[in-house]
């Protein structure tokens, strides 16, 4: 399958819009936002497991990154509630499970084959820091090379400097209403904009968004590279 793999393209979803499709496990089911492969595939997704559904135990050949959305989602090594981030490196096992039911964003096989930090946050109780502008606090989440992974919260009438993605950026917008010059983006909406793409960003409600920058370098187109210089 290959489902929104230009990534020299700016992507725009709106999750609650798109169908759910059931998953290889019975009770568990996925919106597919990208995907490269077939179900091992390199894939980012929203994730619902209906109540006492499981999946059975699997490795991560390239990893896999978790937000909880709602629910608790469960393996071996715990059980993790609404806010929590996990990050299971290269070549990860686990059998996953959730009692209560619990809905997910997924993202699979991005990681750097020696990236093999384990990374837990819950973000609900976790510290965090005050932006570059007013109105702006950061929960940086993990980080390696030039991928940096974070939660941003948004006051209400916070406005962002325009700037430039080195390495693309993702976001998806956990609550609230994130804006741009481009659009107006409520909560589970998802957008992925290429190697040095750039806007200017605001929300006028306040909200909540799970970032990711620096990820898609490997897929930068060569002349895009090429004004920059070599990747670093």
């Amino acid at each position: 399958m290959q489902l929104n793999t230009d990534y020299s393209q700016r992507v725009v979803l709106h999750s609650a819009e798109l169908p759910w499709a059931d998953a290889p496990a019975a009770g568990v089911q996925r919106k597919l936002l990208e995907r490269q492969g077939e179900e091992v595939a390199r894939a980012t997704s929203i994730v619902r497991y209906a109540p006492g559904s499981q999946f059975p135990r699997h490795t991560h050949g390239l990893g896999e990154e978790i937000f909880v959305l709602d629910g608790v989602f469960s393996d071996e090594a715990g059980d993790y509630g609404p806010g929590t981030y996990l990050k299971n490196p290269p070549g990860s096992a686990h059998a996953p499970a959730s009692a209560p039911g619990c809905t997910l964003f997924v993202k699979l096989r991005y990681q750097h084959p020696q990236d093999q930090t384990r990374v837990v946050v819950d973000t609900k109780h976790a510290a965090w820091f005050p932006g570059l502008v007013p109105g702006l606090t950061v929960l940086p989440l993990h980080e390696y090379g030039t991928t940096h992974t974070a939660l941003v919260r948004w006051a209400p009438g916070t406005q962002f400097n325009a700037h430039r993605h080195y390495g693309g950026e993702e976001i998806f917008v956990v609550d609230g209403v994130f804006e741009d010059e481009h659009g107006r983006y409520p909560a589970g909406s998802w957008l992925r904009s290429p190697h040095l793409s750039a806007h200017r960003p605001f929300s006028v409600e306040g909200c909540t968004i799970l970032v990711k920058t620096g990820h898609l370098l490997a897929h930068a187109e060569e002349p895009a590279l090429d004004i920059m210089g070599p990747a670093r």
